[in-house]
């Protein structure tokens, strides 16, 4: 596994085939002060991050909502607001978590705070790869690192689907729910995790509220701007902040024609 001088870089990424980190370059600029929408999951997660930093209890956080609702984003915009501070952070593809426990043996005795970023990060029915992950977040016979959490986003709050067949199995004895033990093991997964945050679509003010703040530095008059952003949100029938993003970019394109 490669050495990385992290003293240098802030952030890198798995690379299964040659099986090390590849420290990256070129980090997305995006900013807390961009994210519109989400003040109360962008407070919860600098808080918990901040803690973290100044090595005081913190948890895991999992993200969990809608897409295109700044899940993301609001990850690796920690990474710019708290570099300086002695954040770092690693992205993990799920398929590759088996490799976990070789990273954090790379990772031990760092002077540096880690965020392992995990995206979209979902599982099938039959899929296993979700084990190392289960360790790191609680241990094993070894604790685990104490400089080192978990960020990962989802579109399921549980993470692992959840079958008709398996909830038909579960029964209530007295006030208490007893679930079956297949989804006893889907459930316990998100449980490690101690911060959930939750994302829900944005509405049509919160959506042209973030097309104002990509546009500040243009002089565009805004009812014009505001049209021409509904427009192309309902021709791709979402009005999330990732489609604010895409209709920014499609306007200096037009712009550059």
């Amino acid at each position: 596994m490669t050495n990385l001088d992290w003293h240098n870089i802030k952030a890198a990424v798995w690379r299964p085939h040659s099986e090390k980190l590849k420290a990256i370059g070129r980090l997305d600029p995006v900013s807390l002060d961009s994210l519109v929408g989400i003040d109360e999951q962008k407070s919860a997660l600098m808080q918990n991050t901040e803690r973290f930093i100044r090595g005081e209890p913190s948890n895991h956080a999992l993200l969990w909502g809608s897409r295109g609702t700044g899940k993301s984003s609001l990850i690796k915009a920690l990474l710019n607001q708290y570099a300086e501070q002695g954040l770092r952070m690693l992205q993990i593809d799920k398929e590759q978590l088996h490799w976990l426990p070789e990273i954090l043996d790379d990772l031990e005795d760092r002077p540096f705070r880690f965020v392992i970023f995990c995206d979209d990060l979902s599982f099938e029915v039959g899929e296993d790869s979700y084990k190392p992950l289960k360790t790191l977040l609680e241990g094993g016979l070894e604790l685990p690192p104490e400089h080192v959490r978990i960020y990962a986003t989802s579109n399921r709050r549980h993470l692992m689907p959840e079958l008709q067949a398996e909830n038909q199995l579960s029964k209530v004895v007295g006030d208490e729910v007893h679930y079956t033990d297949s989804l006893e093991d889907k459930l316990a997964l998100s449980d490690r995790f101690g911060l959930w945050l939750s994302f829900y679509p944005a509405s049509w003010d919160s959506y042209l509220t973030m097309v104002d703040v990509l546009f500040k530095d243009h002089s565009i008059e805004q009812q014009q701007l505001h049209e021409a952003a509904r427009q192309f949100a309902m021709r791709r029938a979402s009005h999330s902040g990732r489609t604010a993003v895409q209709f920014y970019k499609s306007w200096l394109a037009n712009k550059g024609a």
